[in-house]
């Protein structure tokens, strides 16, 4: 943890940068490999949960192929959001995949492990589809939140109960681009 390695432009918006660009880049290596070891001699098919997790998404495709894993890709398109920083609690299904994963090795990709609500509802749907195994992968896990009972196979980081932004997290559609991810000040957020 940084603290103070951001732009200034961006200071009022933030109270800390929690993970800077090349601590995640470190941690993304670490995790290709670990999830390329369960991926060996395996169908895989990795679906992204879109937006939040495009950037981690791509990055972690990327590091697979270093590892000799080449997975089908795929997205689904859920929200629980809007534009509040409190999850509503109610996950809508907007885009579904369209790769057929019967008997498939299903690694399910997301931003955040948060309640628990946005992934246990794709992992539910997924299932229904009869892959051979489903592993869950976030880039951040937030357990002090969680609601649903579920756990993440795979995780870049564990962070506090607090609202973050930066690669691929966002507060309303906003700051997903940032490559290091900071602490929300939600008193100096800007407008719509």
């Amino acid at each position: 943890m940084s603290g103070d390695l951001f732009n200034p432009l961006d200071k009022k918006y933030f109270k800390q940068v929690l993970f800077e660009e090349l601590e995640i880049k470190k941690r993304m290596g670490e995790l290709a490999f670990e999830i390329s070891r369960d991926c060996e001699n395996k169908q895989v098919v990795i679906v992204g949960i879109l937006k939040g997790s495009f950037m981690f998404f791509s990055d972690l495709v990327k590091l697979l192929y270093i590892h000799d894993i080449h997975p089908y890709i795929d997205f689904m398109i859920l929200s629980s959001y809007g534009s509040s920083t409190v999850s509503s609690g109610t996950v809508q299904l907007i885009k579904d995949i369209t790769t057929p994963i019967e008997g498939t090795f299903v690694i399910l990709v997301d931003d955040i492990l948060d309640t628990g609500r946005t992934l246990s509802f794709a992992r539910t749907h997924l299932s229904k589809l009869k892959p051979e195994q489903i592993k869950i992968c976030v880039f951040l896990d937030k357990p002090s939140r969680r609601i649903v009972e579920i756990k993440a196979d795979y995780s870049c980081f564990t962070i506090e109960d607090w609202f973050v932004v930066g690669y691929g997290l966002d507060w309303n559609n906003r700051f997903r681009n940032l490559p290091y991810v900071a602490v929300v000040n939600e008193q100096n957020l800007p407008g719509p």
